[in-house]
């Protein structure tokens, strides 16, 4: 399984960017996908989850401003960034619970992280 992250860049303050990361390989189903982001120095950190009946969850510091979204169908989440500031410039990794096989037990996959840069 590999999750291919896109979309990250240089943006202003203000300014919107949308993420995607498509999953692909051997997939049985795929639990919640998610985004989190790491910025320099600092930890990784959760930004917004959705689960596989779209039920949704965010980081208190992006509600309101980002929106995160699921196509089943392509096996790919997306992350809407509206607003943007100069604190949300990090890297992001998408993140995401697949089943590879009926009968296999789910497991955490990372894609390889996409650049977000806020310049104020």
């Amino acid at each position: 399984v590999q999750l291919q992250a896109s979309g990250g860049g240089l943006v202003q303050a203000g300014g919107s960017l949308r993420l995607s990361c498509k999953a692909s390989g051997s997939i049985f189903s795929i639990n919640r996908m998610g985004w989190y982001r790491q910025a320099p120095g600092k930890q990784r950190v959760l930004v917004a989850l959705i689960t596989s009946d779209d039920s949704t969850n965010y980081a208190d510091s992006v509600k309101g401003r980002f929106t995160i979204s699921r196509d089943n169908a392509k096996n790919t989440v997306y992350l809407q960034m509206n607003s943007l500031r100069p604190e949300d410039t990090a890297v992001y990794y998408c993140n995401a619970n697949i089943r590879q096989r009926m009968w296999t037990i789910p497991d955490n996959y990372w894609g390889q992280g996409t650049q977000v840069t806020v310049s104020s």
